[in-house]
């Protein structure tokens, strides 16, 4: 997402090669001048506005319903851009493309149904423990356990565990599903990215994904689902958070190691936190400000001193 309002079919159009196989973990010819630290960062500003967007469906729809929209339209759209031939993969690629589709699904819905409960900014920290984790296990460097240290101080911080008010219960246990979701898909969108060429591997995911929330989505949605209001703004939530966006971090994560993409999405509860404000009217105070301070001081630690990545033979 080096540019966040460009044409979607643009910013991910397909490559015109008719081999799968050939072209196996060939990327976006279009992304390939834009830095790969660059488009984390674009992809989380685009996801955070776009979940904050997305909550604006709760009322009517429910968290359920509102992912369900999401979902189900970012994947006719990658369908429809990158027409999968499903039988020109193998078992094993089709096995993580159906891996990666689950957990990208069950972490959309679990988010949502947090986001219900939470503030988005609290949410985003808290689920960050995922992408802590991968960076905590594929670590190599004692410098990049600094930088992690320094992102877990902030989400802490941020999520204030021993404040007061406290958090909802419920909604803890959904964000710490969807943490353990973001991880998981942190690590298959990567070895996807080294299957499949362009976002054919997201395009079949996507499709996957939009299954999990069906269900609970149409018991709570109901005929809510069809209204036009509810139809544009899922649409629209669809381009920005999840059609835009992963079709950058998967191109992204081609480049870079998964520890340091982890690393970066600490990037994640500042942009969630400012999205809130501006779209949801949650404002910040001094403890807020310091905690986005230190993930985002994370965040900046490791782009300027992370490891080349291996040259591959």
């Amino acid at each position: 997402m080096a540019v966040p309002d460009r044409a979607p079919a643009e910013a991910v159009a397909p490559p015109a090669a008719a081999d799968p196989g050939a072209d196996a973990g060939r990327g976006i010819a279009l992304l390939e001048p834009v830095p790969p630290v660059a488009m984390v960062i674009a992809a989380a500003m685009s996801i955070q506005f776009g979940a904050a967007l997305g909550a604006t469906l709760f009322d009517d729809v429910g968290p359920a319903g509102a992912s369900l929209l999401r979902l189900l339209f970012a994947a006719v759209i990658l369908v429809a851009l990158w027409r999968p031939r499903v039988r020109a993969y193998d078992r094993g690629a089709l096995r993580l493309a159906l891996g990666f589709g689950l957990a990208l699904g069950l972490m959309n819905l679990s988010f949502y149904e947090a986001l219900d409960r939470i503030p988005l900014g609290v949410a985003v920290t808290i689920e960050f423990i995922g992408p802590v984790t991968v960076a905590v296990i594929f670590s190599r460097r004692a410098l990049d356990l600094v930088w992690i240290l320094l992102a877990v101080a902030g989400i802490v911080l941020l999520a204030d565990p021993f404040g007061a008010g406290g958090v909802d219960r419920l909604g803890l246990a959904f964000v710490l599903l969807a943490a353990l979701c973001w991880g998981i898909y942190i690590v298959l969108a990567q070895r996807a990215s080294r299957v499949f060429s362009g976002s054919t591997g997201l395009a079949i995911g996507a499709a996957v994904a939009a299954l999990v929330p069906l269900g609970p989505g149409l018991v709570e949605g109901g005929s809510g689902l069809l209204a036009p209001e509810a139809l544009a703004i899922g649409l629209a939530v669809a381009l920005g958070s999840s059609v835009i966006p992963y079709s950058l971090e998967m191109e992204s994560l081609r480049r870079i190691p998964a520890n340091v993409f982890g690393v970066l999405m600490s990037l994640e509860p500042a942009v969630a936190a400012m999205a809130g404000f501006v779209v949801l009217g949650q404002r910040l105070g001094a403890r807020e400000i310091v905690a986005i301070a230190l993930v985002v001081a994370a965040s900046v630690g490791v782009t300027r001193t992370k490891a080349p990545p291996p040259v591959e033979a």
